[in-house]
């Protein structure tokens, strides 16, 4: 992405929900290097703030309500979370959670967009979000894949104002056009029980390696690597508790 920091309206964080949260710590910590934290206190219930050296670059949670599904969620940053919930619902959206306070940290809520991806809204007080993106095993791109394309950006639009780029194969996302991630059209290939939904992508050094690594360590390969224009290798995976993941090298940066 070409955003390099959080930014009002882009990503700035990701959260893996995981039925095995020691597995998790394990499998991640040896594909991207990742050293957990786990917050110690009760109210916590668990959180765990995935480092590379001392930079925060994701979460890892326990599963927090029974229809709560093995998933990586996406956030963004937001102004007001309040006054963006009242966004989502007006723009034909449903919030799901929140807003709340997150101890002094921020404050976050749960929305689902009107084609049925779920993804999260983050008002920053003393945490913004990712320290870094774009660097091996941190966040390098976003995307929703859904069935209604033309009624996503209808809502996205409305809700974060995001411009879009579009092409004839793909549409991106970006603030004041610093593209961000992107937009997938889910076709007769997805099952139809899978519902729209974001994909968080996660910069990696070599795509190939990365694969392999995923599958030694018990994960899934769910779309091979393949190279995009010359221009970024990428390959979809799922851990082993079940929640899809990309993966892409840059390699214009070899």
């Amino acid at each position: 992405m070409k955003l390099d920091k959080p930014v009002t309206g882009g990503p700035c964080w990701t959260e893996l929900g995981t039925s095995d949260l020691d597995g998790a710590k394990r499998f991640y910590a040896e594909l991207f290097g990742w050293r957990p934290e786990t917050d110690a206190r009760q109210e916590a219930g668990g959180y765990t703030v995935a480092h590379l050296g001392e930079v925060a670059v994701a979460a890892l949670t326990p599963l927090y309500q029974e229809s709560q599904p093995v998933a990586w969620n996406v956030s963004f940053a937001v102004a007001d979370a309040d006054e963006a919930a009242r966004k989502v619902t007006a723009a034909g959206g449903t919030v799901l959670l929140g807003p709340m306070d997150v101890f002094d940290i921020g404050r976050f809520a749960v929305a689902v967009d009107p084609t049925g991806a779920v993804f999260q809204m983050w008002q920053a007080r003393t945490f913004p979000g990712a320290g870094v993106f774009n660097t091996p095993g941190s966040l390098g791109w976003v995307e929703v894949l859904t069935r209604a394309p033309e009624r996503a950006v209808d809502f996205y639009t409305t809700v974060f104002g995001w411009s879009v780029n579009a092409s004839e194969h793909y549409t991106q996302w970006g603030i004041d056009g610093a593209d961000f991630g992107g937009m997938m059209r889910m076709d007769d290939k997805f099952p139809h029980e899978v519902p729209a939904h974001w994909l968080p992508y996660f910069a990696v050094s070599d795509a190939d390696a990365s694969a392999a690594t995923a599958t030694g360590a018990g994960g899934t390969v769910l779309m091979e690597p393949r190279s995009m224009a010359d221009v970024r290798r990428i390959a979809v995976l799922r851990d082993p508790q079940g929640a899809m993941f990309g993966v892409y090298a840059d390699l214009q940066r070899g």
